[in-house]
């Protein structure tokens, strides 16, 4: 297990030195995030720190997870080599979201048949205990796709999805190293490593963005870690049992994830597509309200850091009253939100958000 930490800092240094070639390559090649209504950056700005993202992680895993720890890395690595590809021509050429989605069900179908990843037990989440198969794999399915998508889609400002992947993965990482599953924990620690570099040069002003080759990463990773940790933390005769652990990996990842489930919900009740983009995210009511990027990621992540503080605290009620009392909690925080963002709009003239009726652009992450 040594090797865990060992992996994270050889993620780091080679991510750290490959984002400046990258950098270098795009600006050669013209690969740039192009400014637009929506955007808030207002120039022109490279979109392939993925790159040295993939590059760093898979690189220290392959080394650092040790033989014979698991059977299922190849599958991982094969899952995550067709996200990776799905990102980067979506990056370079711009891919159709049914495309996009299509490419999602076929890693997700590699790590549920041969990589040991699903949902088989909600342990008493509104009083459901295990699943029937279908359930299982739909839910597993559902699961997968939904918490790939929500980095994707919480990518708006500077800094914020690495930072929020470096948090989600070094609390997934630890408990897998506490643990003793050691290539989660390789997986884990290694992303964080990599996230870390990268947000050298992604800070505002950024100097990259990850594109979808990074975002669709993390959130694949995540998704992994999460399910796992469900399985592994839920079960009472686990190394390291914890109680209500399917609302504990909800409050863990709940940031982007409940930015992306009622974002959509909105998007559905409005009749408009769930791919269609608007300025609906927490990110956006938050610039609106006149943080600045770096202030917008202070806040998201002590908001994160709450929530699992308050499901930890919580936890012996039950998986499922600590599920309504965050819904409850971040349902509250948004509201508090917006109606500090209205505030402020209705107090200075003129100052007014452009709200888009149709879609201008695919790419929902670069806002």
């Amino acid at each position: 297990m040594e090797n865990v930490f060992l992996s994270g800092g050889l993620a780091f240094l080679i991510t750290f030195f490959s984002i400046p070639v990258i950098i270098e390559l795009a600006v050669q090649k013209k690969l740039f995030d192009e400014p637009n209504g929506r955007k808030v950056h207002k120039k022109v700005i490279p979109t392939l720190g993925g790159l040295g993202i993939f590059a760093g992680l898979m690189i220290a895993t392959l080394i650092g997870t040790p033989v014979g720890a698991s059977g299922s890395l190849q599958y991982f690595v094969a899952a995550c080599l067709v996200l990776f590809f799905l990102g980067i021509k979506d990056d370079i050429l711009i891919l159709s979201a049914s495309k996009k989605f299509l490419g999602q069900l076929f890693a997700a179908g590699i790590i549920i048949k041969f990589g040991g990843i699903q949902i088989q037990n909600m342990y008493g989440l509104f009083g459901i205990h295990e699943l029937a198969p279908t359930v299982s794999l739909l839910l597993t399915v559902f699961t997968i796709i939904v918490i790939t998508n929500s980095f994707n889609l919480i990518d708006g400002v500077d800094g914020l999805a690495g930072s929020l992947g470096v948090f989600t993965s070094l609390i997934f990482g630890l408990y897998f190293y506490q643990s003793g599953q050691a290539l989660y924990a390789v997986m884990a620690i290694s992303l964080v490593g990599s996230l870390l570099a990268f947000l050298i040069y992604n800070f505002s002003p950024a100097k990259i963005f990850m594109g979808d080759t990074g975002s669709l990463l993390i959130g694949f990773l995540n998704s992994i870690f999460v399910i796992r940790f469900i399985t592994t933390a839920g079960a009472p005769a686990s190394a390291l049992p914890i109680a209500s652990a399917p609302a504990i990996g909800f409050a863990i990842l709940i940031v982007p994830l409940f930015d992306t489930l009622r974002v959509v919900a909105i998007r559905v009740f409005n009749r408009r597509s769930p791919f269609s983009p608007d300025r609906n995210h927490i990110h956006h009511f938050l610039l609106d309200t006149g943080f600045r990027h770096t202030g917008i990621v202070g806040v998201c992540i002590v908001a994160n850091i709450a929530f699992v503080a308050l499901a930890y605290f919580l936890r012996d009620l039950g998986t499922t009253l600590v599920m309504l009392a965050l819904s409850g909690a971040s349902l509250a925080a948004i509201g508090i939100v917006y109606y500090s963002k209205e505030r402020i709009i209705h107090a200075i003239p003129g100052k007014r958000t452009v709200v888009l009726k149709e879609p201008v652009i695919q790419k929902e992450h670069k806002v």
